[in-house]
């Protein structure tokens, strides 16, 4: 074929290429969804496609770039959705570009924001998902959820001396405007002086040893949870609560709450585990909706951990059910931490179940005050949030999401704050009579 014969038949089977549909030209794997996640604890970009997909991948610096090549694709406009779904608040991820770097091949780059340790993992098909390459980026060097507390509780401290300031300073601004008042203006600095000091020693006593709970709203990020009749997702209305939840606690003069997420991304179950053990919780708290087949079933159950088996057959298809969020959640099973794996297969103490009980029926008498109950009594089974030995833990299934009118209560803020006072309520009740021992390393 001679060069002008060449080029006339390349034009024409660009012409075509352009005429053809994503799917028409994709001789490969064809894209299903794109979907990005971004939070403080990592950013998440997943590829789902009807057939797996293979990568190859490796970092760049100056600027800091990751760049990814992934096998069976051809470029398509399924890809060219990710370059939309970057958000400009993205810790990690200030950009990406895709483009086909060889037939067959496409390459996506990722401009980055800060070092980063990507994780790089394909997930088989279950639930609603097909196949799915997922690429996790963490930060290079792990945030530290404790030195967050810390930090917060330094706020607290701050405000609440300026707030205890402020009162004495009007105080005495109206002691000095009362009649009958002798001493001159210039002396209340002079008198005032003690007063503030000793609020403020007081106040910092009294926050020195912080109770941290560590709240958990189930689900996140690939895993929606169970969905009801109008299509109230688990795991929004949980992260809900949990924001609720978060804001009664810090509001108890030496409590301080940690969530183990924040936002709408997955969390495996492991981690949730780790996370409150870092920064030594005094409580492990999950939250959950319910859902079985019939829309009859309502009402809250608390469960604790079992170390002899379920309380009813309901209690052990639900852990099970629960202990299975990591497969539609998206976990790289290569790369566990082997000491926090660990942590998932040790049997708790008994003194722990004893108290996770105390608390379990803590919680479940207040929230009865706001809703029905499922069951009266806590229940246990094997949850594997649970078992973390030196933390009392409870899960809190706190209605039947697939009953509509429990997910219209569900979806109301107003009964999310009920709710919510509901189990701070409880949670603080508890602590006022089983006050936790002191710190080896103070908050």
């Amino acid at each position: 074929m001679n060069p002008v014969t060449r080029r006339v038949a390349l034009q024409a089977m660009g012409s075509l290429a352009l005429g053809l549909g994503a799917r028409d030209i994709a001789w490969g794997a064809s894209i299903v969804a794109v979907r990005v996640w971004p939070a403080q604890d990592y950013s998440r970009i997943t590829i789902e496609s009807d057939a797996p997909l293979t990568e190859k991948h490796f970092l760049l610096e100056q600027p800091p770039r990751l760049v990814i090549d992934v096998d069976g694709l051809e470029l398509s406009a399924g890809l060219r959705e990710l370059v939309g779904k970057i958000a400009p608040d993205d810790p990690y991820i200030a950009g990406l570009r895709v483009g086909q770097f060889q037939p067959r091949v496409v390459r996506l780059v990722i401009d980055l924001k800060q070092a980063i340790s990507p994780q790089l993992f394909t997930l088989a098909p279950i639930a609603a998902y097909q196949h799915r390459l997922v690429f996790d980026l963490y930060p290079a060097q792990e945030r530290d959820p404790l030195l967050a507390l810390l930090r917060d509780k330094e706020l607290v401290e701050l405000r609440a001396a300026r707030a205890i300031a402020e009162a004495v300073g009007e105080m005495n601004a109206a002691a000095q405007a009362a009649p009958g008042a002798s001493a001159p203006a210039t002396s209340a600095p002079t008198r005032t002086a003690p007063a503030v000091v000793g609020p403020r020693a007081l106040a910092k006593d009294r926050i020195d040893r912080l109770v941290v709970v560590a709240i958990d709203p189930g689900h996140g990020g690939e895993d929606p949870g169970a969905i009801g009749r109008r299509g109230l997702r688990e795991k929004d209305v949980m992260l809900a609560v949990a924001l609720r939840l978060r804001e009664r606690i810090d509001a108890i003069d030496g409590m301080r709450a940690m969530l183990t997420r924040d936002g709408d991304y997955y969390v495996p179950l492991h981690d949730r585990v780790h996370k409150a053990r870092r920064v030594q919780a005094d409580l492990f708290v999950s939250l959950h909706a319910d859902a079985v087949t019939t829309p009859r079933a309502r009402g809250a159950t608390v469960f604790a951990l079992s170390a002899r088996g379920a309380s009813s057959s309901a209690a052990r298809w639900m852990a099970e059910r629960e202990n299975g969020a990591d497969l539609v959640g998206g976990v790289n099973t290569q790369n566990k931490d082997p000491g926090v794996a660990r942590v998932m297969v040790e049997m708790s103490t008994d003194a722990q179940i004893k108290d996770s009980l105390k608390i379990g029926h803590e919680v479940l008498g207040h929230i009865r005050k706001v809703g029905h109950l499922h069951k009266d009594h806590v229940e246990q089974a094997g949850f594997a949030v649970l078992r973390a030995p030196d933390i009392p833990s409870i899960l809190v299934e706190t209605a039947f999401i697939s009953n509509p009118g429990e997910e219209a209560k569900l979806r109301d803020p107003k009964y999310q704050r009920q709710l919510a006072a509901a189990l701070a309520t409880g949670i603080q009740r508890y602590f006022a009579k089983h006050p936790p021992l002191a710190r080896q390393r103070t908050l």
